[in-house]
């Protein structure tokens, strides 16, 4: 799975677009999604800080634990 096919995902499912950012960012309690330095990263942002912070050297597993994560806390 890669990000742009996460996207197409939730935005099939109707999942909200104000719990999760693709984007990374210091959002407002979302799990966000991250490339940087060639590295996936998975993080919740609560408050502008990062929690849980997750690495990853490639996308598809990065896109799945995001994935996985995102159903968990919706649900």
């Amino acid at each position: 799975m890669t990000k742009s096919e996460i996207l197409v995902l939730l935005k099939k499912e109707g999942i909200p677009e104000d719990r999760y950012s693709l984007d990374g960012g210091s959002h407002h309690n979302r799990l966000c999604l991250e490339r940087k330095n060639n590295r996936w990263y998975v993080y919740y942002s609560e408050n502008g800080v990062k929690i849980n912070v997750n690495n990853f050297i490639l996308e598809e597993i990065a896109c799945r634990h995001f994935y996985d994560e995102l159903v968990k806390m919706i649900r």
